[in-house]
């Protein structure tokens, strides 16, 4: 027991001593000046999902169909915004792609890219609720591991990312995720308004690849960043590449069996042969198949 005690204690320490050097810009922000309201809402998501599944079993599915079309449009605009002012003011203060420290400083620039950032973390916290409307709609085969593991992490790595390094290295990943969410998320506005509107989503396949792409040029980022001994955490870095790994590991996984096995699994079943004729039907699937994250 005082062994668990003094680990306690030292943990304790070190994490009042942590938070003595974070950013001074972000204490008083929104959610910044505790860990434990981030891991609170995190856990809680992770207890509502199986909660609501258990829940949802003998009720019937709710449509919610323009619930879901707005949350998307909102989606858009928020990482729409975001991706700009990353953009704009990272452009203005003449940040490096390659190398760029983080500058605590109340620089206009340099303050509106903290906002940014600041607004990426919390998004992270409003996409939860993709989960949960795929719960109140009964689409449990949308609610993967790589699903519910992207989402209940994304949110509490973040809030260490604002909390000392809103700013410098970390506008990269930021930027990059939100441009694509802006696209997935116009996806998936669309995909909410009905099979009608299957018609226009031909570019599904494309939208996973530039996810795929996405992940790969974070971690070849980062990767150079640590090559190049960037004047940045060395073990944000560091768990920046072994994240990005598990998530590009699962979702290659998924595009493997979404489209590689089901493309082979199609032409099979279109070229069997019945009463000497081949079958060729052409027909193609538009189904909504989950293709995040990332957040």
């Amino acid at each position: 027991m005082d062994i668990i005690k003094d680990k306690y204690y030292e943990l304790t320490k070190f994490y009042d001593w942590a938070l003595e050097q974070s950013d001074p810009r972000v204490k008083d922000w929104f959610l910044m000046g505790s860990y434990t309201p981030t891991l609170a809402i995190t856990a809680l998501y992770v207890m509502l999902v199986y909660a609501g599944k258990w829940w949802m079993e003998k009720r019937e599915a709710y449509k919610l169909k323009m619930a879901v079309f707005y949350y998307n449009i909102g989606l858009v605009i928020l990482n729409f915004y975001i991706f700009y002012q990353t953009l704009v003011n990272t452009y203005r203060a003449g940040y490096s792609y390659i190398c760029q420290p983080v500058v605590y400083s109340n620089d206009e620039n340099e303050v509106n890219i903290a906002k940014a950032l600041w607004w990426f973390y919390f998004s992270k916290c409003i996409e939860m609720m993709d989960t949960f409307f795929f719960v109140l709609k009964k689409k449990n085969n949308q609610i993967s591991f790589l699903h519910v593991y992207h989402h209940a992490t994304m949110f509490p790595i973040w809030w260490i990312g604002i909390k000392w390094v809103a700013g410098g290295q970390s506008f990269f990943g930021a930027m990059v995720n939100s441009f694509i969410h802006v696209i997935m998320y116009s996806y998936y506005g669309i995909s909410a308004l009905g099979p009608q509107y299957q018609k226009y989503l031909w570019w599904k396949r494309y939208l996973t690849m530039l996810q795929l792409i996405q992940f790969v040029t974070g971690i070849i980022h980062a990767a150079q960043s640590l090559v190049f001994k960037c004047d940045f955490p060395e073990w944000m870095h560091w768990a920046l590449v072994v994240y990005a790994f598990t998530i590009l590991l699962l979702f290659l996984n998924f595009y493997f069996h979404a489209y590689v096995k089901s493309m082979k699994k199609k032409k099979n079943d279109d070229g069997s042969v019945t009463n000497g004729t081949s079958g060729r039907n052409g027909k193609h699937s538009n189904g909504h198949v989950e293709t995040k994250k990332s957040k």
